[in-house]
């Protein structure tokens, strides 16, 4: 079976001309958090750990609907108030309903979560990842390895969205691509990092 993969330049151009287009922001992060929520096999509690991007955003809608599907879940911010437009919409709406809040520290204890929503870096991370951000994605790793189910959003945070390389990375039980299979789903350490991938096609047009 072929397997569609497109690079992370024409993710972003085709994410940018459905927008300008054809469908509003706002409505494919909705769609996006949504193929998040549906393509994962939850088990609370859920903590929705989440950086200051896009990426975040799809988690936030994720996390409201785990609330709204009777889930506990916990938003876990690396950064105080570093949020994207569209983030922070949906962080607003996440917090209008209560959904518990806490910040990231060397100190956090993923231990009481069952499952750990990984929406920290997006595809257009490149790099090596380093200060807290790698003290997070190592603090999940650790619970995965206890027994956590652990989700990424788009791709595993730490890993380069065109080449699948990475120095500090998410190890997944489930990545839950957006749109189309980025090359780096399937490159470099991709085959380490995930142990099953899905794509979900939420109406961005391809170009």
């Amino acid at each position: 079976m072929d397997i569609k993969m497109v690079s992370v330049k024409t993710m972003r151009e085709s994410d940018k001309y459905t927008i300008e287009n054809f469908t509003p922001s706002k409505e494919l992060m909705r769609r996006a958090g949504q193929a998040i929520f549906d393509s994962a096999k939850w088990q609370g509690p859920v903590a929705v750990v989440c950086g200051k991007g896009n990426n975040a955003g799809d988690g936030y809608v994720a996390a409201d609907l785990l609330r709204s599907a009777g889930i506990e879940c916990t938003i876990v911010l690396l950064e105080k108030d570093r949020f994207s437009e569209d983030g922070r919409y949906y962080f607003d709406i996440c917090m209008s309903h209560g959904i518990p809040v806490e910040m990231f520290s060397e100190d956090f204890d993923f231990a009481r979560y069952n499952s750990i929503l990984d929406a920290i870096l997006g595809t257009g991370f490149s790099g090596d990842v380093k200060g807290i951000t790698a003290d997070a994605i190592n603090a999940i790793n650790a619970r995965g390895e206890e027994g956590a189910y652990v989700v990424s959003a788009d791709i595993n945070s730490g890993l380069n969205g065109d080449t699948g390389m990475g120095t500090t990375y998410i190890k997944s039980d489930l990545t839950v691509s957006i749109g189309e299979f980025k090359y780096g789903h399937f490159t470099g350490l991709a085959n380490v990092a995930m142990k099953e991938k899905v794509n979900c096609d939420i109406g961005i047009i391809i170009i």
